[in-house]
This record gives structure tokens, sequence and C-alpha cells, in this order.
């Protein structure tokens, strides 16, 4: 863990900050790839994933874009209305599930609203290293669109396309005529809220995109329709015990209530946190972590959001 300070607070968009955050002790941050998040720890103990959007060779500093959520759970809001220069916060190391591919002759960036954080350290590493690529950048408003003034003055600005919902027609998105057919050395990554996602990655596979040119970084989960979910057993190979799920109840509340400590962060199985590794049964996954290829292995779930699909699951805690 690393405390850091913040050295930078700014209005982006509408309901979107900016905090610049350097290490506290004055030491050097570590660097990272383009796609890399932090775990944030928040007052009230909240941890919740933020991805980096500053430059990343040898960085002085992290900058991180939060969008105050108006159903927020309390990270953002905590952030948004907490949070302020001087303060001090602890922070992890960065980590990365969403990587640029280095083989990619082209890469196509599709970002939605807050979505835009990770993709832009990505158009700022295509075009250090001199790659081609294209950005889609959509918003429900001009006003809602952050970073808008970093993307207009950087070298790549020709490069980066603006959609706005309310704008005129011939200026929305048209996902089909971007994505076209597919190519064996042409990637695209999308991030931003499920519904634009699942549109764009939907269209991907209509035309006939490879799931592995397709790649994804969800920041919130879907609703999921509770109404049929079913109590199951965990077996904890460790110790031996068995920890009942009721139906109303997630596994990771019943094995915290059991005295089980899983760690926790966002809770909708986006993060990664608390992947738990399964040695026995069938998951019923819902997690937007795990690829559909890790999904198929069952060899983990996330207990915060998944459940089992068989009476009965072994985990290794």
């Amino acid at each position: 863990m690393l405390e850091v300070r913040v050295v930078g607070r700014r209005i982006e968009a509408e309901d979107v900050l900016s905090f610049e955050l350097r290490r506290a002790d004055g030491a050097a941050l570590p660097p990272y790839a383009a796609g890399a998040h932090i775990d944030v720890h928040l007052p009230d103990k909240l941890v919740r994933q933020y991805s980096l959007c500053g430059p990343h060779a040898k960085p002085d500093t992290y900058l991180i874009g939060a969008l105050k959520e108006p159903n927020s759970r309390g990270g953002s809001k905590a952030l948004h209305e907490r949070v302020q220069v001087g303060d001090t916060l602890v922070i992890s190391e960065p980590r990365n599930k969403f990587p640029l591919d280095v083989h990619a002759r082209r890469s196509l960036l599709f970002a939605g609203g807050i979505g835009i954080t990770p993709i832009l350290a990505m158009a700022d590493e295509l075009a250090r290293d001199g790659r081609d690529f294209a950005l889609h950048y959509c918003t429900r408003s001009r006003a809602r669109m952050a970073f808008v003034e970093r993307i207009a003055s950087s070298p790549w600005a020709a490069k980066a396309s603006l959609h706005f919902a309310d704008g005129a027609p011939e200026q929305r998105l048209d996902a089909t005529r971007v994505l076209g057919a597919p190519a064996d050395d042409v990637h695209v990554y999308v991030c931003g809220p499920a519904g634009f996602m699942n549109h764009v990655l939907g269209t991907g596979r209509t035309l006939g995109w490879q799931e592995a040119r397709l790649h994804r970084e969800y920041f919130v989960a879907e609703p999921v329709d509770h109404t049929s979910d079913r109590p199951f057993e965990i077996q904890l190979r460790r110790s031996g015990r068995t920890v009942f799920v009721p139906a109303d109840k997630s596994a990771a509340t019943a094995l915290a209530n059991a005295g089980v400590d899983i760690p926790l962060s966002c809770e909708q199985g986006v993060c990664g946190t608390c992947l738990t590794r399964v040695l026995e049964g069938i998951p019923d996954h819902r997690d937007f972590y795990l690829t559909e290829e890790e999904h198929q292995r069952n060899e983990s779930f996330t207990p915060c959001c998944s459940r089992s699909l068989t009476p009965h699951l072994l985990v290794d805690l």
C-alpha cells in the first residue's frame, strides 16, 4: 500500500472531478501501463477502483477521474464531497486487467462517459509508440464530456471523434460503420456504462469480430434479477467448514457473517478483489471481471455477486 497526498482537484465536466495524487513521502510512484487501475481507500472504510489516466512513463503523480453517481454506494460521493487538496489517501500499486495488445496493427478505442479514463491513457501510449488508432468518445451531452481540453490539445486530437446523444443525428456513433469488417491485426477496446459497452461489443460480434480481439472493462454492473435465486452451501477446503448461503444473501455476506474474511471492494463483480478459487461445483457467474473463457472453466468465482448452479461449492478458503 502507498500513502499519497491529493495535490490537485479539478472539475472536468458535469459531476466529474479529477484528482492528482503524489506520494506522501516524496518518492517516485510505481510506473504502469495504459489500462491500469488502483484501489483507493476512502473514508468509512470504502475501497473503490479508479483507472489511471495520466502520463505513465516514470509518473511523479497519478491522475484519476471520478463520476458522482446518482445512486452512489458511497465511493464517488466520498471522493466528491469529502476529499480535498492536501488530504492523504491510501492506494494500492497499479494493477492491469485491461492492457493493450502489443501486436495489434490498429486499435479502435470506444469510451462512454467516465469510461474515458483508461482510454485516455491508451491513446497517449499508442500515440507515443507511433501505433495506429482511432478514439470514439460518447456522452449524453457536451457538458458531461470530461477531459475535452486535454483531448483537444493532445498530439493525437485528430484521431478522436466526439459523439453526443443530444446532438445532431449525423454525429452520433455508428458502431457498425466504425467497426466494419473484422481483421486479425485490429483490436477493439471498450469502457463505459454497461449498456454502451453491450452495444459496441454486440455490434462487433454480429459483424464477426472474435472475442480475443474485443477487450472491455466495466465500471458498474447491470442490475441482476434475484427472483429465482436459490440457497446453496459453500464448503471451505482449509477448515472443512460448511457455510449456508440463503437465497436472499450473497455468498460474500454469508461468509462474512460466518466469520470468514473476504476482501471486498466493488461488490458488483467488476473489480475481481474477492475472486475465489473453486475446487468443486459449478458457479453461477454474474461478474463482469472474468472473461467468457474463464467462466466456462469454472475455476473461480466472485462471491460478492455470483452464486452456484449446484447445491454445493468447494472453494479454496
